[in-house]
């Protein structure tokens, strides 16, 4: 008479509280009080969810060392440390430093396995695959909760990648997979292509020495020959190489005139080789070759170069054609004086003017025979 009981499953745990106060923590069975005045009430909750998120939680941790200890596992992680819990000997969550949680005992086996990652930061490969996997476009997926702490870089054949921790150059990074914990620390990573590469610089606008304005466009074969000089250097290297390549343009161009440009081009690319050269020297940067695509002139100039082109086209084949003329008249002159000191030359040039008339007529009427067609038909005087 007068007792309250409380039935507590094997899954289940339970809050035992007294005038709304916390107690104590119920195991499974049957749980008899007297309590004539029903002061005594409990809060039942599954224990299939390993982790403890109750209000209580850090009441008990804090208070309750004694009930802690008899119904949970107690983990508490520093601030260099990484936690990877284990349910049933399984991977399944990764915690950040400074967590304090509990997890219930008896249900489920719970493990938890601490890293101190305050110098050494990198994830073992192995155990980097358990908890992280690639997503082909350049990123990570987490395969298990708190993964999101691991940092990825996939390396590519024939790439290298510049790791930043904090901000400063830490390691180069060979081609293959590497993780590291984040822990506090901002890591990032850039991919470099070791591979030789062509640089564009397109549209320039410069002004030649006889204030032409023109616009050119440079192409560079380059690839960076040692990465950690080459960041050490610049922030951006490429971007400096094209600001490099800019002024070396500008200075070829604006040092010659027009017509100096467009009858050596060659001249141009060496101008701005020579100078690329010198600039990328102890930069970590190889320029293999630099040329000069286009030379685009303006409308108005355009059309004054065709005038002079057309001018100098026909100017060269009026001197052609008078030079034939002369030619042919001087080979006329010479056959007069042969035919003037041979009569045997003369008919024979007679022959062949008769031969040429009467490939063009129909019929020809003859009178006198042969030797009228010889001596009348055709007379040369």
């Amino acid at each position: 008479m007068w007792k309250h009981e409380f039935l507590i499953k094997k899954d289940e745990r339970a809050f035992l509280y007294k005038d709304g106060d916390f107690v104590d923590i119920l195991g499974p069975g049957v749980h008899r009080y007297f309590d004539p005045l029903f002061k005594r009430t409990v809060e039942r909750v599954s224990i299939a969810q390993a982790r403890l998120d109750h209000r209580l939680a850090d009441y008990l941790l804090r208070a309750e060392p004694e009930i802690t200890a008899r119904h949970f596992h107690v983990v508490e992680l520093g601030a260099q440390e990484i936690g990877l819990r284990y349910e049933n000997d399984v991977l399944v969550e990764v915690l950040a430093p400074n967590m304090h949680r509990l997890y219930w005992k008896g249900y489920i086996d719970v493990r938890v396995e601490k890293l101190d990652v305050s110098a050494q930061f990198v994830v073992d490969p192995v155990l980097a695959r358990q908890l992280i996997a690639h997503d082909g476009r350049g990123g990570f997926t987490a395969k298990v909760s708190g993964a999101s702490l691991v940092y990825g870089v996939m390396v590519p054949q024939h790439q290298v990648a510049v790791l930043y921790v904090d901000g400063k150059v830490h390691a180069l990074l060979q081609a293959g997979m590497h993780a590291y914990w984040r822990a506090g620390r901002d890591i990032r990573a850039e991919i470099v292509d070791l591979r030789m590469q062509v640089l564009e610089v397109a549209g320039q606008e410069i002004l030649t020495r006889d204030k032409v304005a023109l616009r050119v466009n440079l192409t560079a074969g380059y690839r960076i020959s040692d990465v950690l000089v080459a960041f050490a250097r610049q922030a951006r290297p490429v971007d400096y190489l094209y600001k490099e390549l800019q002024f070396g343009l500008r200075a070829a161009v604006g040092t010659r005139t027009l017509d100096e440009l467009l009858e050596d081009k060659g001249a141009l690319d060496a101008v701005v080789a020579s100078h690329i050269a010198r600039r990328v020297e102890g930069f970590g940067l190889e320029v293999d070759s630099v040329g000069v695509k286009d030379i685009i002139l303006p409308g108005e100039m355009k059309v004054l170069l065709a005038r002079v082109v057309e001018a100098e086209k026909a100017a060269q084949a009026n001197v052609i054609r008078r030079r034939e003329e002369t030619a042919a008249t001087r080979s006329l002159l010479n056959t007069a004086k042969v035919m003037e000191d041979s009569p045997i030359a003369l008919r024979l040039k007679e022959l062949e003017t008769l031969e040429k008339v009467t490939e063009k007529i129909d019929k020809i009427s003859v009178f006198g025979g042969l030797d009228g067609v010889l001596k009348d038909l055709v007379k040369i005087r």
